[in-house]
């Protein structure tokens, strides 16, 4: 039986006495369960996008978007994997998995870009109008579905992405 994720146990804090940011948290991740989410709104809003940029840029705008949301897709998903995994080490772990992760991250979607900025297919004004567009729309969707409360970490319940999940 596959869990849905109101039927999960909440994320607890396991704390330090000597030194709060040596605590850690057990249990599911807030932010995997977000950084999921907007992966599966970028999944389903994605064929819309490609679409867009066909009739825009013709092929090579359609394969440079769906390129770029590829991009997103993974920057969002690894974004999400570095602070549910050192979120499980340490609170400090997880402050330097966000600076270091943001670093990495911005490198690794450089170079996929500098990998293919001379192809043929590449148009690099659709690239990079998917790569701007595509991080800030779902990251400012996603404001709508994420709770900004201790008592319900991560995806605000009842959001239409949990009633989905459970479906």
């Amino acid at each position: 039986m596959t869990s849905t994720p109101t039927s999960q146990s909440p994320p607890t804090v396991v704390a330090n006495p000597d030194n709060a940011m040596l605590g850690r948290l057990e249990g599911p991740s807030p932010a995997m369960q977000v950084g999921l989410d907007m992966v599966k709104r970028g999944l389903v809003f994605g064929p819309v996008l490609i679409g867009l940029g066909a009739v825009l840029w013709g092929a090579d705008g359609a394969a440079s978007v769906g390129y770029g949301l590829t991009i997103v897709l993974f920057n969002l998903w690894l974004s999400a994997f570095i602070i549910a995994y050192t979120a499980r080490i340490s609170f400090a772990m997880v402050a330097a998995g966000a600076l270091f992760g943001f670093l990495i991250r911005l490198c690794l979607v450089m170079v996929a870009v500098l990998v293919v900025k001379d192809m043929a297919w590449v148009d690099l004004v659709a690239l990079g109008m998917t790569l701007i567009v595509a991080h800030l729309g779902l990251l400012f969707w996603e404001l709508r579905y994420v709770s900004a409360s201790l008592a319900y970490p991560g995806l605000k319940p009842g959001s239409k992405s949990k009633e989905s999940a459970r479906s």
